[in-house]
């Protein structure tokens, strides 16, 4: 195989690994509750979400691309 070639493969297997890891689906583990989506137009799921844990430690990550 020559050097070129590998090249390609290794930049082939990088794509597919950062596609399969933004779009190969998310799940949790067992006795978790499922993943929760937010969108920035409508917080009041957030804030039930977060209101309804009052007896535990809760934080609220928030991060930005940039």
């Amino acid at each position: 195989m020559n050097r070129k070639r590998m090249l390609l493969v290794v930049a082939l297997l990088i794509v597919f690994g950062a596609v399969y890891y933004f779009y190969g689906g998310h799940s949790t583990p067992k006795l978790q509750p499922p993943l929760a989506s937010f969108s920035s137009g409508d917080l009041t799921s957030l804030k039930t979400a977060f209101n309804s844990s009052a007896s535990s430690v809760r934080v609220v990550v928030m991060l930005s691309p940039t």
